[in-house]
């Protein structure tokens, strides 16, 4: 699955364990500009649940559901 939309910002993540990506995700989104598109990379297996759950609950939408690639997961995040 290939997003339509080049992100404008890219967090790689990959090899941050938990609670690690959910931090700088929320982080890199609070610096963002609204609409802004990031994408985020991880392979720590509790981020494919905690990262979507916690940018939602802080009002953050997906560009298209989680992806899991292998070892890794794959966000895209509206800011």
């Amino acid at each position: 699955m290939q997003n339509d939309k080049e992100a404008d910002f890219t967090l790689d993540l990959r090899g941050e364990s938990c609670p690690y990506p959910v931090i700088y995700t929320l982080e890199a989104l609070e610096g963002m500009n609204k609409g802004e598109l990031l994408q985020v990379i991880t392979d720590c297996p509790g981020s494919f649940r905690n990262v979507p759950e916690e940018a939602v609950a802080h009002g953050y939408t997906f560009a298209q559901d989680p992806i899991k690639n292998g070892q890794e997961y794959l966000f895209y995040i509206y800011a």
